[in-house]
């Protein structure tokens, strides 16, 4: 539809150039819910592109599998807010500039704040573009004991909802599959009846607005520049003076009061829907409990606390997780069933080189692929995110922050430091994204390095504890024990040379609680199904890789190169190569190799081995995400600095262990 008085600059005109008609959307939400990081989830070919007529720098990216185009707006408190990045979050649904119209929102929400984000949701109907809401962050919800009826929720905004984990990645397929079936949202706001009087008449005098009168009208009496830009340029000069007089007749109160009498009006309903859609567990008045969220915080009764769950996680992820059931299912189903059927179904396969692919036991892609990650990878993570998911839902890591604080800030961070480092036990990638909780450019640098140097992600702890099992504990003391220590030590490093302050320390303390059973287990088993449907395919095209690297000779090529670092530095099997070539692709899929070739190593091989690969750098998402969220310089000096660590550490390490006499034999 030509909009009246419009000229072909237009972007609604039927005569705009057909580039411009493209489906467009628009990722906004409140600050802190998680946009950045759906944004990169769901987009590919990321770009930055400065608003028009601001200062402001937006991203923008084309939909996985798609040629639309999403923006990523800023942080908005409130649509009719001065502040010029929230401006940017309303006036790019407002075709006044060269950018496209936007065919469609997608609103994020935080599911521990819903009725924020649902205050949003409700100013945002007014412009009568269609919307689809991604909750996200419902494992954190969760955790705080709270429950959102999804059902009521869609019912309360007439929009379609789904639900994401965007720094795992969890839900990102299924809301891409919902935006084609976005629906326009209802307004639900009744305003004073001056406003609703002025909105009818703005309506009559702009039939065929490609934006809602409504929520023109509003902007209006708000004051924004923006609105009568667009008034301007699609529906002329002489309408827009016509307007602003209505306007100016029609307003009983002035700008800022007017943003905060609606404000208000949006708050207030939108707490009425959070009482109907919320089901929040009440805290615990258990006195016991109480105090042991007390102890938890106090140096003296909260290291022996620390302690008893470290060894807890042990036993039931390492000694159970690792040992018994590792061992159980391979013997019975992988060794016993899987591995004997697979051999019998690919021999008659003619062509060697296929049937060695698939099934050869040393690279095939049925051994070292599937069957390692479904065999070991898989249980040990699972128990590993159930561990995790009861520390997170009791509330006690907030309490370990407490705790940890002091030693924190000799590594140049605070309290809030504990949280992206524990987190880099789970996933390095997501971890590198909660280091935007820190409060400065030093602490989240430091966080970075750190989580980059030393820390094991759940996978790789997973064969950690299948490998460093059947060994004497001594070995696992070893491990851990120096990744520990040099986690600190070079924290203490860089929060002496890097210049920059740590940030004040403040914290939320949920109370302390008995986690749920079901509820764990549900968000560790979504967690577990999430990982291994985007780890297996990198399995089989890791293990491909290095199959036909092998039978074109570069393994042995390679081996010869790095010899003198690998075997008379390190004191490795010359095989290590294939570990640390399947590393650099993949954490876990190094550790399942080295798993794999186990019986070509000594025990004190397995210790050095282990403790590079923690050392080298993770996956290729986290390098991706670190040049992303550092920049490429700093990523650069980061990924060059823990490679040559790595290699200086495991040269350490194993010439340390020579000259003492250390082979942590049984």
């Amino acid at each position: 539809m030509d909009c009246p008085n419009c000229t072909n600059q237009c972007p609604h005109s039927d005569h705009a150039a057909p580039e411009q008609k493209k489906r467009n959307l628009v990722l906004v939400g409140n600050m802190n819910v998680g946009k950045s990081s759906l944004f990169r989830r769901l987009c590919r070919d990321i770009t930055t592109v400065q608003f028009p007529g601001t200062s402001v720098i937006i991203k923008r990216g084309l939909l996985q599998g798609t040629s639309s185009t999403l923006y990523l707006t800023p942080g908005i408190c409130s649509l009719f807010s001065s502040d010029e990045d929230e401006s940017v979050s309303r006036n790019i649904l407002l075709p006044i500039s060269d950018l496209p119209p936007a065919d469609g929102i997608i609103l994020v929400a935080d599911a521990k704040n819903i009725k924020r984000s649902m205050a949003i949701a409700y100013q945002y109907a007014e412009y009568g573009i269609p919307m689809l809401l991604a909750v996200n962050m419902i494992d954190e919800a969760s955790s705080r004991g709270i429950r959102i009826d999804y059902a009521r929720l869609n019912a309360h905004l007439n929009i379609t909802t789904c639900k994401t984990i965007a720094k795992e990645g969890i839900g990102i397929t299924a809301l891409l599959g919902k935006i084609e079936s976005m629906t326009r949202p209802i307004p639900q706001i009744t305003y004073p009846d001056w406003i609703e009087s002025f909105l009818v008449k703005i309506t009559e005098l702009l039939p065929g607005s490609a934006v809602s009168p409504r929520a023109i009208g509003l902007l209006l009496l708000a004051q924004d520049q923006g609105v009568e830009a667009y008034i301007r340029r699609c529906h002329g000069e002489d309408l827009l003076a016509s307007i602003l007089k209505l306007t100016r007749s029609s307003r009983q109160t002035d700008a800022e009061t007017f943003r905060i009498l609606v404000g208000n009006l949006y708050n207030l309903k939108a707490e009425q829907a959070a009482r109907e859609i919320l089901e929040v567990e009440p805290p615990t008045r258990n006195p016991f409990l109480v105090t042991l969220g007390d102890w938890c915080t106090q140096l003296r009764t909260g290291i022996p606390i620390a302690i008893a769950m470290i060894a807890a996680m042990y036993l039931f992820v390492g000694s159970f997780a690792a040992t018994f059931v590792v061992d159980t299912i391979n013997s019975t189903i992988f060794e016993g069933f899987l591995i004997p059927v697979s051999e019998k179904l690919v021999n008659p396969i003619p062509i060697p080189f296929i049937r060695d692919m698939i099934i050869d036991s040393d690279f095939g892609i049925l051994p070292t692929g599937v069957f390692l990650a479904l065999g070991l990878v898989l249980p040990v993570f699972f128990c590993f995110y159930i561990a995790f998911g009861f520390l997170q839902d009791s509330g006690y890591l907030p309490r370990l922050s407490i705790l940890l604080d002091k030693i924190m800030q000799q590594m140049g961070l605070n309290g809030k430091g504990v949280i992206p480092l524990v987190m880099g036990f789970s996933c390095v990638t997501m971890a590198i994204l909660t280091t935007r909780i820190l409060g400065s450019e030093k602490e989240k640098n430091i966080a970075t390095f750190l989580l980059l140097l030393g820390m094991p992600c759940a996978p790789l702890i997973a064969v950690m504890f299948i490998i460093l099992g059947r060994m004497p504990l001594s070995a696992s003391l070893a491990v851990f024990g120096i990744i520990g220590a040099q986690i600190f030590i070079v924290g203490y490093v860089l929060n002496k040379i890097l210049p920059g302050a740590k940030s004040p320390f403040l914290m939320e303390i949920p109370p302390l609680r008995v986690p749920k059973f079901s509820r764990v287990v549900g968000m560790a088993t979504r967690k577990t199904l999430f990982f291994m449907k985007e780890a297996v395919p990198v399995f089989i095209l890791a293990s491909m890789m290095v199959f036909v690297f092998q039978r074109l000779g570069g393994l042995d090529i390679l081996e010869q190169m790095t010899r003198p670092l690998i075997t008379t530095m390190m004191g490795l099997p010359e095989k290590s190569v294939q570990v640390f070539i399947k590393t650099l692709i993949r954490r876990e899929s190094g550790a399942t190799e080295l798993e794999h070739l186990r019986e070509v190593y000594t025990n004190r091989q397995l210790v050095v081995n282990l403790l590079v690969m923690t050392f080298l750098t993770p996956c290729m998402n986290a390098i991706f995400v670190l040049i992303k969220e550092r920049g490429l310089r700093t990523a650069g000096v980061i990924v060059g600095s823990v490679l040559v660590y790595a290699i200086i550490i495991g040269t350490l390490v194993n010439h340390s262990c020579r000259i003492l006499g250390i082979t942590f034999a049984g």
